[in-house]
């Protein structure tokens, strides 16, 4: 049951995600700061991949992935086309990672300390769909600010 329902979150959070960068009307404007803004809607979005990839498909699936968190928000000028490339690949790792998981590995312990103290892997798979939604409020807001006509 609570599979189910973080693939439905997940799924439905990656495509806003996936709209949301298709959306901008200038590709230049993903990388955009401005007025206090400290992280371009490029970087959040290279974020999230990064996360989703290193917390689900990496510890939980077995992926080969390697995150580098400094370069989600150091790298620059991607095609945009290339970040939804990326945000499709991570909804694929997030969902046959999610569909691989038993009810005793979700209900059991997650398998790295991310918090000051261990959680269960339930607990830390509903914080990552509350971060998806946190940083897709801010890419949703980045662009109704810088990516104007």
């Amino acid at each position: 049951m609570l599979t189910e329902t973080l693939k439905k979150l997940f799924n439905r959070d990656l495509t806003r995600l996936k709209s949301e960068i298709e959306a901008y009307r200038n590709e230049a404007n993903l990388w955009q700061i401005d007025r206090g803004i400290a992280n371009s809607a490029g970087n959040l979005c290279l974020h999230l991949i990064g996360n989703l990839n290193t917390y689900i498909g990496a510890t939980l699936g077995g992926t080969s992935y390697i995150r580098n968190r400094e370069l989600e928000f150091s790298l620059k000028d991607l095609p945009q086309q290339e970040l939804l490339k990326m945000i499709d690949e991570t909804k694929t790792i997030v969902n046959q990672t999610l569909e691989g998981l038993s009810n005793e590995q979700i209900s059991g312990e997650y398998p790295l300390l991310v918090f000051d103290e261990k959680t269960s892997t339930e607990f830390f798979l509903v914080h990552l769909t509350t971060h998806l939604t946190y940083h897709l409020g801010q890419i949703n807001y980045h662009r109704r600010l810088l990516d104007q006509e």
